[in-house]
């Protein structure tokens, strides 16, 4: 029970940020004091934070409702998080700074992966 709300406020999370992402990419990046360049900027926002989070959103969603799906739902959030938060760990050690907005990302990301790998080594 717990795992499917959180599967589905995960997928919630995502729905929004992707559809935010993929309607306003340059909105969404002005937000978080992030500049977009060269000629496929946009193009690359929109797919990378747009279509990727719309698919993970999906993934969620089939994981909260449907209990086959909830494993690979689980992995896929533990790898996903965890992979921006090793990210901005490596930011850090390379001394790169970032506004407020930017670490509140990354606490939640961080947060996001403890929780999914709690469940994850909790799944049956």
């Amino acid at each position: 029970m717990i795992q499917s709300i959180f599967l589905g406020l995960t997928a919630l999370m995502f729905f929004a940020f992707g559809a935010w992402s993929l309607l306003d990419p340059a909105g969404m990046t002005r937000q978080l004091h992030v500049t977009i360049g060269g000629p496929s900027g946009i193009f690359e926002m929109r797919g990378i934070y747009g279509g990727v989070s719309l698919g993970a959103a999906i993934l969620c969603l089939l994981g909260a409702l449907n209990p086959r799906f909830a494993f690979p739902a689980l992995c896929f959030v533990t790898a996903y998080m965890g992979g921006y938060a090793l990210g901005r760990l490596g930011s850090l050690i390379a001394g790169d700074s970032a506004v407020n907005s930017s670490w509140i990302f990354a606490g939640y990301e961080v947060l996001m992966f403890v929780l999914a790998l709690i469940l994850l080594l909790r799944h049956k």
